[in-house]
Formats: C-alpha cells, structure tokens, sequence
C-alpha cells in the first residue's frame, strides 16, 4: 500500500480524498494555488505546496510543477480527483514515466474513451447499442445534411473531445443546421483545441442513466448500479440519484453488463462511469465513458455501502477487488444536490466572495462533502463548485424528506447559493412523482411562479434566514471573521466566545 498520496486537485474533492488517505493511514498531500492558500484541503492535508498563479493552466493544470511536487515530497502517487488533469492522458502518461502511480485507467484506455468517436466506433465493434448517427467526425457540412436527412430530425451535434456540454447544439431542422455546425465546430475548438464534431439522433425527452464499474489490474470487472442524472442545466447535472426511480432488477443488469462491456472493450481499470441515454419505452443506449470518479460518487457509496476512494487507492495499489459480483447489493436510496456559489435568480451569475456565516445541516440520513468553511473567501478563478448535499433513506420518499430538511437548515452568507433552487426542485410534484427527464430543469426555469400548481410550500427557508440573521447581529464582528470558525466548525481560539459571555452573564463584545 502506498504511504504518500499526492492530490492533484482542489476543493470538496481534494478533501474528500485526503480523508479517504487519513483514513488508511497514508499521509495526504496537497497543492494550491496562490489564491488557494487558506483552502479547506490545505489545512487538511499534512503537507502542502504551492504550485503558481490563479490561473489553472498555471496551476492546477502544470504538470510539470505537480510532478516536481511529487517528486520533492515524496509521493508514490496521485490522485487526480475529477476535473483539471483527471481525464488526461498525457498527464497519466507522464505519471508512469516518472515512476509515480496515476490513481486512474491507463492513459491508453482514456485515449481509447476519450474521444466520442473512438469510443463510438470501440462500442460498435463490441456490439454495445448506441444512439443513431456518424461514429466518424463530420468532414463537412453537406456531410452533416446528409447524415442528418437519413436519421431524421432532430438531432443532436457533438464535440468529439468534449463534455460538460461544450460544443453541443440541438438543431430541429436543416435551415438550423449549418448556423449550428459553425458554432458547435468554434466552440469545440476554443474549449478542446479540437474542432471535430459529430451527429446523434436526438431522442424526445430522454433520462440520462449511468452505471458505476470498477475494475482492478487482474482482469475484474463488476458493476455497482446506476445512477439517475436527469436533472440537469445546460448539460450540466445538478440533482443526483441512486437507484433510478425506473430501473427495475433486469434493466440493471442489462445496464450493468453492457457497462461492464464497454469497460472491458477498453481494458479499463480503476473507477469509471458508463453513462446512458434511456428513451421512454426504456431503451438505453451507450451515449460516453467518463474515465474518472464522479462527482455523483457519494450516492453510490451509501447504496452499496462501499468507499469509491479506498477502492480507487487499493487497485492503483495492485490490489484485486475483494469482493464479486454476486456480492453487491443496493439497499435504500441516496439523493444528491450540487451546492455552487451562483445565483439562481441572475441568470446563476457566479457568486465570489467571503462566507461571512455558516449553518450546516446534519442528522439522521445526511451527509455532506464540502470545500468551505466560515470565513473563507471563495474565489472567481474556479468551477463554483461549493459542497455536495446528500439524503439517505430506506427509501426514495425518505431520502426526498431528509433532504428537504437538512436544505432547510442550510445557510449561507455572505454569497449567493442555489439552494433555493433545489428546495424548490424537492416541492415539485412531478419531481417526487419521478417524472423527470433531462428537460425537467429546463422547464422548471420557464415557470414564472416560485412553485409549480399543486406544489407543497417552504416556510422554512424564511425561517433559517431569520435566525442565520440574528446571529450574525449577535456575534457582530465574530459572524464577519474575527472568529472564524474551521472546516471541523471549531472556532477561532483567538477570539473571545460571545455565547460563553453570554451564558456567564457577561456583555456580548
């Protein structure tokens, strides 16, 4: 097992790994930013160094100043977490040449999965259903009406290199079609320095369905069932669950074994995500492979009962899987909310700045991987990326009610948040009916109303703004930083406690 673990990464997912390695007795590594350095994952970690400027492609994306980082500290590994350098090939590949182990797959099965195309045209040779249309980049755009008149419209234009919807636009109909075809071309280059594009069928009001496999370095594979991501905005998840609300028993497995499938088609090893398109007759097809741990990885982990992270490590480490197939069993349900620093009511327009107070939700069912801590400055440079909220019940109706309590305890000031967004989302009733699909949030947004007809209120959501607000007229000064409170929520000991004043009878300061 390795005893040092560099973490090439920021944020929640720095310091949910940095657990992760505390918990197993390894020493955690971190590395920041010149804007990072009162970062939660820094005071985490047990060494820390810093690695340049704000700017990621100075930073968090040098490889170069990260491998000489490991180098100075020791490090046997790295772990990527997701995001920045997680899906790159050339990083993994400069890891294995520089005798450090790239916690991740081969940079030849992310090469092989990638690129949408290579990858379309690896499942094609495996048999794996995918989503009508060119398996090839597009060389023209009289390629493109051709393509597009044969499936028939709508359709949906690619980036073959892409993600998080970069590069994607759906055309409804030809006379679209070639303002449609310049944009997502210019857009896939800006964002990839790769301008290839491709076209699927569009499917009406799909679900987004994708299935969690592991696979160690003796030729195991399994999976760890699905994960419903429906719930998206501009491409980008937002709500999380697991199980999905229609995947029965037999779907799973037919989900399960083509993931497993596809990841063997790559001879993928480590975490990885084979994600879905599901149609309403629920027929599913292959739609890409994220080569990395998920951000939606903690649902997974309370339905299953098992720790991605430590599992992640032990395979790097040359570890077989300690368990089969037969072995992993789904139990309750999990519901996961992205917490960002944006505002959902301008147009979610980012939201830096310094968190001036802080009321974190707990109790029974909740758990929550965060980044922040009272006092922080979040800053602008930066996916606003805040926390992850999770509810966990015996079942989806009671993951739905812890959820919705533990967001009514949530405040933060200070910045903008979104979630009012998703105390919203939770009232909705064709959410908790589990009519959704990946226009649901799009929808929601339209609706000039706070709630939809027939949707229950939340009197709590004034309620903790109250109470947030007469603490910090409280505490005064202490609410503002003066004693800033830790990611453990300890206070500053520099300064004095205004409730223990209070309680002795003294004046508050």
């Amino acid at each position: 097992m390795f005893k040092k673990i560099l973490i090439a990464n920021r944020g929640e997912i720095a310091v949910r790994v940095i657990r992760a390695c505390h918990e197993m007795g390894i020493t955690a590594v971190a590395v920041y930013s010149d804007v990072d350095r009162a970062s939660l994952h820094v005071r985490k970690a047990d060494e820390a160094y810093p690695i340049g400027p704000a700017a990621a492609s100075e930073s968090y994306l040098n490889i170069a100043r990260i491998l000489d980082v490991a180098k100075q500290s020791g490090a046997e590994a790295i772990h990527p977490g997701y995001g920045f350098l997680s899906e790159n090939a050339r990083f993994a590949r400069a890891c294995a040449d520089a005798g450090v182990k790239f916690i991740g797959p081969t940079a030849a099965a992310m090469n092989a999965m990638g690129s949408k195309t290579k990858a379309r045209q690896a499942m094609e040779r495996a048999g794996v259903p995918f989503v009508p249309g060119t398996a090839q980049g597009l060389e023209s755009l009289a390629q493109a009406e051709e393509v597009a008149a044969r499936i028939g419209y709508p359709i949906m234009l690619k980036a073959a290199a892409g993600g998080g919807g970069k590069g994607m636009r759906l055309v409804d109909s030809a006379q679209e079609l070639k303002s449609a075809f310049d944009a997502a071309r210019s857009e896939a280059e800006r964002a990839f320095g790769d301008n290839e594009v491709y076209i699927e069928k569009a499917i009406v009001d799909p679900r987004h369905i994708e299935m969690q496999v592991l696979a160690d370095e003796h030729g195991h594979t399994v999976y760890l069932g699905e994960r419903e991501c429906s719930l998206q905005r501009r491409h980008q998840k937002v709500v999380e669950e697991s199980p999905s609300p229609i995947v029965d028993a037999d779907m799973r497995r037919r989900m399960g074994e083509t993931a497993v499938r596809v990841a063997q088609a790559a001879g993928y090893t480590n975490a990885g995500t084979v994600e879905f398109l599901v149609d309403q007759q629920k027929n599913f097809y292959f739609l890409e492979m994220n080569t990395r741990l998920q951000v939606e990885h903690p649902v997974t982990e309370l339905v299953t009962g098992l720790d991605l992270v430590h599992l992640q490590i032990r395979i790097a480490a040359g570890e077989p899987l300690p368990f089969s197939q037969q072995n992993i069993a789904i139990r309750g349900h999990a519901i996961e909310c992205r917490i960002y620093a944006e505002d959902p009511d301008n147009n979610f327009f980012p939201s830096p700045g310094k968190i001036t107070l802080l009321l974190l939700p707990s109790g029974p069912g909740i758990r929550r991987d965060s980044g922040m801590y009272e006092g922080w400055t979040v800053p602008m440079d930066y996916d606003p990326l805040l926390a992850k909220l999770i509810g966990y019940g015996t079942d989806r109706d009671q993951a739905i009610s812890r959820l919705t309590r533990a967001l009514s305890e949530y405040f933060v000031g200070g910045i903008k948040t979104n979630i009012s967004l998703f105390r919203r989302i939770l009232r909705h009733p064709d959410f908790r009916a589990a009519k959704i699909d990946t226009g649901f949030l799009d929808r929601l947004l339209k609706q000039k109303d706070d709630a939809a007809p027939g949707a229950t209120k939340d009197p709590q959501a004034e309620e903790v703004a109250v109470i947030a607000a007469g603490m910090f007229a409280m505490l005064g000064p202490a609410a503002a930083g003066a004693g800033e409170r830790t990611g453990d929520g300890a206070a500053n000991t520099r300064a004095a406690s205004n409730w223990k004043a209070a309680a002795r009878g003294e004046a508050l300061r």
